[in-house]
């Protein structure tokens, strides 16, 4: 049997599209389906069953995918280890949110790029959990960082860490609220601060009023910046309340340039993620950078 038929197979199977599988293997999509249909000729049965989005396996393909796929993996990893014998230097290409990745991702990888003749080159790109799982699944990165968890077979998650959320704010704004306005009022003691978010719909304010009050926050976002690391800037000038990760805030907390306005007893907590395609950890340099961000989120959360 042809082997370059069975990549294409578990391509496809993995990918749940023909369309998909094209764009991961580089061929065009009347190319994919043709190798489909002559190992389905050779095999005498059907292998998947196309639907108006995508196509769903039979029971025979999913038997074979479960049989080949491993192998196809293992030889995958030979050649990549042969080639990284032959070549100082591959791509890793990553994908997160801006913040996460700077602040912890980058600093752990960018240990890779300089080890002796194991050197990898890296690129990031920044973006919401949505783009950085589109773009691995179209082949645009190897790797992603992503606080939702992907459905399908295409792309495997490894849960790498949690992220505790802090209500902060700069040290005016809880004199004003005073030491019990929190416990005896509630939520209400916070209606007339200011909010500081990355978005017009409050999702990390939204997220906590949920978890810690059971209800939904009042006052809308008076400054609105898309990154962390600024909203934490404003809510440190005073600009208003902020809900941050403790990581990103740890520091301003300890210096006192803001301070926590509540703990819970039960702190939010959100997953992050770390995201392949399958059967891309046969690949030395993506398996290297996977391992290092496992051992390093051990200390993480």
């Amino acid at each position: 049997m042809d082997l370059a038929l069975l990549r294409t197979f578990v391509t496809v199977h993995r990918a749940g599209s023909f369309t998909r599988a094209a764009a991961l293997l580089g061929l065009s999509q009347p190319a994919v389906t043709s190798q489909i249909r002559t190992l389905e000729r050779q095999l005498g049965r059907p292998l998947f069953l196309r639907q108006a989005r995508g196509v769903t396996p039979t029971s025979i393909g999913d038997e074979l995918a479960h049989k080949a796929a491993p192998h196809l993996d293992a030889l995958v990893e030979i050649a990549e280890s042969g080639l990284e014998e032959d070549s100082s230097l591959r791509t890793l290409h990553l994908a997160g949110p801006p913040e996460f990745t700077a602040e912890r991702a980058l600093p752990v990888l960018t240990e890779l790029t300089g080890e002796d003749g194991r050197s990898i080159a890296l690129r990031a790109s920044f973006g919401t959990a949505e783009e950085a799982l589109e773009g691995l699944a179209a082949g645009h990165h190897d790797l992603a960082i992503c606080t939702a968890r992907p459905r399908g077979a295409l792309l495997t998650a490894t849960a790498l860490c949690d992220e505790e959320h802090v209500l902060v704010a700069a040290p005016r704004w809880a004199e004003r609220i005073g030491s019990g306005g929190l416990r005896r009022t509630g939520p209400s003691a916070l209606e007339r601060v200011p909010v500081v978010e990355v978005h017009e719909s409050l999702p990390f304010v939204a997220r906590y009023w949920a978890s810690v009050f059971d209800s939904r926050p009042v006052a809308p976002g008076t400054v609105v910046v898309p990154d962390l690391r600024a909203v934490l800037a404003c809510a440190a000038a005073g600009a208003g309340l902020a809900v941050l990760p403790r990581y990103l805030c740890g520091d301003a907390l300890g210096r006192g340039d803001v301070v926590a306005l509540h703990e819970p007893t039960v702190p939010p907590l959100r997953t992050y993620f770390l995201v392949v395609r399958t059967g891309t950890l046969a690949m030395p340099h993506i398996a290297r950078a996977h391992e290092r961000l496992e051992r390093a989120a051990a200390d993480w959360s």
